[in-house]
């Protein structure tokens, strides 16, 4: 029997609105518990039985299957802001569960309907939030109503934890796993979602990156199968077009490795009350890992090693990965560390390509560690890479070859599978026409158009298999290449060089041996590099790299005072920079010395070459030179030089550059005045 309260109920409460709050938490509640909903319903004739007429009793369902934890209730909010309206003189409500679920909420709700005198109904009584007892009463109960939510969900955890424990829990499969009606899970037995999640599996092992997977699927014309959970097609079987999202959910679901796992992607600690908002948690503090539990696609080495490949590609400085291998020429680009900082180098191509350090002026407007030169780092490095090689008897000729092979095969599979699928579909819809009643013009009219629509896709099933098996297939090995393969370590070199391995393959060979460098620069013309093997072994080279100025070299001054040294004993510029490069100088900008250079630094000391001597000075050591001698006889020097070959002009030549010297005599000079002045030659 419904208790009256005429006492608390007032002629001003029946003049506003009364309210009847109806909510369910969840929608399968709002599908099956219909006896907890008739009874929230039935407020309403409470309403009617304390005095409101219909016109002013307003009923809020927009909250049916809604949590009681979740702030973003639109029903509530309605309730919440016609009370702060003062539009509100009683509020119905099943009970204090049905309101809210949390003490923020109720002793909002509460507070509010103090402030403007507004009521509170249940069936077991009507209550006045503004009196101490039944203010008292009503946060007893809202307290009650957050502990029984609590205790809830304790029940839950501790019942799901037991059933994980004993093997039972039921989680949510992928699609290409199937549970039974016995619990069993087995693989699905569609063969064409079998064979396209293992050609997804088998592409990424031989591409290694989740993006060229894509890509590749994008250009075979690959579609991904996906079970739908609900919505409108639940429980059907779709075929969609390739995405990062759907890649990544496969290639990270340990389910297709046979494993049942819990505690993978638990509730951020930071969520509001009610959000759905997950974080993805690393596999050490997974709560439970059971192998071998449901049918694999892939063994359990393979799925770790393809987490440790995905890891490897994510290119992020905090964790130091190494990022997939690119088109790009920098052949270190993700290996290459900074032995100052420890973050990654980054690569830039203009003018040409380099690494620098960034980090630190990046995030804390620190001077930038080092700038390297790309082409000398690199080509150290890969000498490196080709000496540990070299005694390695490596035989890749068969893997190539199967490989090659498995994907034609899967590929050749999966149009047999599609084409035999739209089939199957376009018979389908051809007797359910069939079967139709004529006279029935509106259904005949649509399976008719599901029988076109499925004849339409057998025509492009049957086009995309037959201009598959028109393409060329790949070429086969020429005995070269099958004898370069064979002995890949001696022929490698050569094939590097020769533009038939890509970068990318490149890079993915440095980095099957090579795990990371770290460089440094402590004087400028130097970097001292370590390359770490992936065996863990530790190998120190040292790079000259191309600097600006001469002058940054560390041997400068010896290098200097080499060059003048041997300039004094009359060496040509030629023969000094062949001299210092076979001694182990070399410029800022070259590996070795150019004659250029070693006449630049000689005349800025102010030294004079001997041939310059020649050109500029009358006499050497008290000999005339053909030019001081011209000089002084007012003659030209092929007037000197035709006496000097005829032999009537005697002449010795210097020892070093050969070139002529003539003796200082009176006689002789004499004698040249004397011909000169026969011959009237001026």
């Amino acid at each position: 029997m419904i208790t009256r309260s005429p006492e608390k109920i007032t002629s001003r409460h029946r003049q506003l609105h009364a309210y009847v709050y109806v909510r369910q938490s969840t929608p399968k509640q709002v599908q099956h518990n219909r006896e907890s909903q008739r009874n929230q319903y039935a407020l309403v004739q409470r309403a009617l039985e304390l005095g409101w007429p219909a016109e002013r009793i307003h009923v809020i369902d927009t909250d049916l299957g809604h949590s009681g934890q979740d702030g973003q209730r639109p029903g509530f909010q309605e309730l919440v802001a016609a009370v702060s309206l003062r539009r509100v003189g009683i509020i119905l409500a099943y009970e204090a569960s049905r309101l809210a679920r949390n003490n923020t909420d109720w002793y909002t709700l509460l507070d509010l309907a103090t402030v403007v005198g507004a009521l509170i109904a249940d069936p077991d009584g009507v209550y006045d939030p503004g009196d101490y007892n039944d203010r008292l009463l009503l946060g007893l109960r809202g307290i009650l109503s957050e502990a029984e939510l609590h205790v809830l969900r304790l029940r839950m955890e501790a019942g799901r934890q037991r059933q994980i424990e004993r093997g039972t829990y039921r989680q949510n499969l992928p699609t290409g796993l199937i549970r039974l009606e016995d619990g069993r899970v087995v693989k699905d037995p569609d063969q064409q979602v079998q064979r396209t999640i293992e050609l997804v599996f088998a592409r990424f092992t031989t591409l290694g990156s989740c993006q060229k997977v894509l890509r590749s699927l994008r250009d075979d014309g690959i579609l991904l199968p996906r079970r739908q959970r609900g919505g409108l097609y639940a429980g059907q079987l779709l075929w969609r077009k390739p995405t990062q999202a759907a890649l990544i959910e496969i290639l990270h679901n340990p389910a297709y490795a046979g494993a049942f796992v819990y505690g993978r992607r638990p509730q951020h600690p930071d969520r509001r009350p009610g959000q759905q908002r997950q974080i993805r948690c690393p596999m050490e503090e997974w709560t439970t890992i059971q192998q071998g539990v449901y049918p694999s696609y892939i063994s359990w080495e393979q799925f770790m090693a393809n987490q440790a490949r995905l890891a490897d590609n994510a290119s992020t400085f905090a964790r130091r990965a190494r990022g997939a291998p690119r088109e790009g020429t920098a052949l270190l680009a993700g290996l290459v560390v900074c032995g100052r900082c420890g973050y990654q180098l980054r690569v830039a191509y203009k003018p040409q390509r380099r690494y620098s350090c960034t980090a630190l002026a990046a995030s804390h407007g620190a001077a930038t560690c080092l700038h390297v030169d790309g082409a000398s780092l690199d080509a150290v490095v890969v000498d490196a890479f080709f000496a540990a090689l070299a005694p390695a008897e490596l035989d890749l000729l068969a893997d190539v070859v199967a490989a090659q092979q498995a994907d034609h095969a899967r590929l050749v599979q999966h149009y047999a599978d599609q084409l035999t699928r739209a089939e199957y579909e376009a018979r389908l819809a051809q007797r359910q026409y069939q079967a139709v009643d004529p006279d029935n013009r509106l259904v005949a009219a649509e399976l008719e158009r599901q029988w076109e629509r499925a004849l339409r896709a057998v025509s492009e099933a049957h086009e995309a298999a037959e201009r598959f098996a028109s393409q060329p297939p790949a070429p086969p090995l020429s005995p070269a290449m099958t004898d370069q393969l064979r002995q890949v370590g001696v022929t490698l070199p050569a094939l590097w060089q020769s533009g038939q391995v890509t970068p990318a393959q490149q890079k993915e060979l440095l980095r099957s041996l090579i795990r990371r460098v770290i460089v440094t620069r402590s004087i400028p013309d130097t970097i001292e590099a370590k390359v770490v093997w992936v065996s863990g072994a530790v190998t120190p080279l040292t790079v000259h790299p191309p600097i600006l100025r001469q002058s940054d070299m560390a041997e400068y001054e010896q290098f200097v005072a080499r060059i003048l040294a041997l300039g004094a004993q009359g060496h040509q510029d030629g023969e000094i920079a062949e001299r210092l490069t076979e001694e182990g100088f070399r410029s800022a900008r070259r590996n070795r010395v150019t004659a250029g250079l070693v006449g630049q630094l000689r005349r800025a000391r102010g030294q004079i070459s001997l041939t310059e001597q020649f050109k500029t000075q009358a006499k050497i050591d008290g000999d005339w030179t053909v030019f001081g001698l011209a000089q002084e006889l007012d003659v030209h020097r092929n007037w000197l030089y035709a006496r000097i070959r005829k032999g009537t002009l005697r002449a010795t030549r210097h020892p070093v550059i050969g070139h002529y010297l003539i003796s200082d005599d009176p006689e002789l000079l004499a004698n040249l005045r004397a011909q000169r002045a026969r011959c009237c030659y001026r």
